[in-house]
């Protein structure tokens, strides 16, 4: 019997739970707004104002803070996925931007060697153009000065000319001039 009269003790207060109007959840919607937590002297004032006992003024603000709890979250994980699908596209974008510097980086490596093979090249002609002193080796030497002044702006372009156009451990565009 026990049983029973718990459930009809719960029917009879569903049939007499009072839905508020729309004055009463607009005073508590305001309320709300202003401060979220309830203290018992606020409780028993909006009880007063609207009619109602405060223990319905209580379950409402506890359930409104559960509502607004669910909404913030909502809010927050919508703001977190679309920082993260930025995130995800800007890192797609880097990814396509490394592969243009590393195929650029590939190809100035490329023109790097034929500059050294000019380099290379040029040294062999130097000296063979001491031993005979041909005009078609002065011709030769005059094209691997340029091509070396060439190697030496592309040297400055990419910020290595420390390391860039020695020969032998000196300056090889200083003794190119000489």
């Amino acid at each position: 019997m026990d049983f029973v009269s718990s459930q009809t003790r719960k029917i009879h207060l569903k049939c007499h739970k009072k839905r508020l109007n729309q004055d009463q959840v607009r005073l508590l919607e305001i309320s709300f707004s202003s401060n979220n937590k309830l203290d018992s002297d606020r409780k028993s004032q909006l009880a007063q104002e609207l009619g109602l006992p405060p223990r319905q003024v209580a379950i409402w603000y506890q359930n409104k803070r559960a509502r607004w709890k669910s909404q913030s979250l909502e809010v927050d994980y919508k703001t977190l996925q679309q920082r993260l699908d930025s995130a995800l596209e800007d890192n797609e974008k880097l990814k396509l931007e490394v592969e243009r510097l590393r195929k650029e980086l590939n190809k100035n490596q490329e023109v790097l060697l034929g500059f050294n093979t000019t380099t290379n090249n040029y040294s062999s002609i130097s000296s063979s153009c001491d031993e005979v002193g041909s005009t078609s080796c002065l011709q030769l030497h005059d094209q691997s000065k340029h091509n070396h002044l060439d190697k030496e702006f592309y040297a400055c372009l990419i910020g290595d000319e420390g390391h860039f156009g020695t020969h032998d451990g000196n300056n090889f565009f200083a003794s190119s001039l000489s």
